[in-house]
């Protein structure tokens, strides 16, 4: 005869409450706060909106006041087409007015921008890769010096430079302009922060073990992660020489070699010179095509200077 079969326990509505809560898995992320979406903050939301006015509104007061003729600059708001759309003929007129000077102005400004800002660029890649990446003595004592040098601002050593170029023979030359501008301390401040974290140690040790000189090592493997700061710190030189005013103004009183900047002052000082002409039309264009390449650079190396501002921002 066989035993009578034990009846099920029924578990207690306290007990399956239990039960559930221990099988259920824990929520993460957004679910853990019960899907709420982030707050957004008014007062922010104000401000980035002030800050994108106040960097668009003189780009469109640019676009706008360059489809104009002399005249009716004057005669039209500021913020409105007239009806005389001169754009095309004031691009014309800009390269072609006193025997295309323009041109030589916008050449002598990729020169500067190519030799110096290049250089800059070369420098601080190499300074701050080694600066990252070897130990040797008196490393603080140059740490020290380039953090003293990215507060020293550039108009302090124009007059200094000025003297010791005008010593050297140099002034009123393109070297003038070109030498100083090889000088970035906060590109090799950049670039050293850059290095420290973009290149592992132990990377570095591999390739030295399996037999890499350090040449070898250093374009054939450090290069490529170095990629997103070299384009950060070549845009900051880039802009930097591009818009350079106070250097070339000191340096420079051959109109043959003035930088774009330097040039369209000069134009926009005629009108105040006896018999001058006054050419704001041109003036006006001339600005416009002078920061046209510096937006479509930026926006081609958009996700690459983005990626090296940020590295180094989280941490894992």
């Amino acid at each position: 005869m066989s035993a009578p079969a034990t009846p099920a326990r029924t578990p207690s509505p306290r007990s399956a409450v239990r039960l559930r809560t221990q099988r259920a898995p824990r929520p993460r992320g957004r679910a853990a706060s019960g899907d709420r979406r982030p707050r957004r903050s008014v007062l922010l939301t104000l401000l980035t909106g002030l800050v994108l006015l106040y960097a668009l509104v003189p780009l469109v007061w640019l676009f706008i006041n360059s489809t104009k003729t002399q005249g009716s600059l004057f005669d039209s708001f500021g913020l409105w087409f007239s009806g005389d759309f001169a754009f095309f003929d004031n691009i014309a007129d800009t390269f072609t007015y006193d025997d295309g000077v323009f041109t030589r102005w916008l050449l002598n400004t990729v020169l500067y921008v190519v030799a110096g800002a290049g250089g800059a660029t070369l420098l601080a890649v190499l300074g701050g890769y080694a600066l990252a990446k070897f130990d040797f003595p008196g490393k603080r004592a140059v740490f020290a010096v380039v953090i003293g040098a990215v507060a020293v601002p550039g108009t302090a050593l124009a007059v200094p430079t000025f003297l010791m170029f005008s010593e050297m023979g140099l002034t009123n030359t393109p070297w003038a302009v070109i030498i100083p501008s090889l000088i970035s301390p906060f590109g090799l401040y950049l670039m050293w922060v850059f290095a420290t974290d973009a290149i592992p140690t132990d990377l570095l040790e591999a390739a030295r073990i399996d037999g890499a000189g350090e040449l070898r090592t250093f374009f054939r493997i450090c290069l490529p992660l170095l990629a997103p700061g070299i384009v950060t710190v070549s845009l900051f030189t880039m802009v930097a020489t591009w818009n350079n005013y106070f250097l070339p103004l000191i340096m420079i009183k051959d109109p043959d070699w003035y930088p774009l900047p330097l040039g369209l002052n000069s134009w926009n000082a005629q009108a105040s010179t006896a018999g001058g002409e006054a050419i704001f039309n041109l003036v006006i264009t001339g600005s416009l095509l002078t920061i046209v390449p510096l937006i479509a650079v930026f926006l081609l190396l958009q996700r690459y200077w983005q990626s090296g501002l940020a590295a180094g921002s989280v941490k894992e």
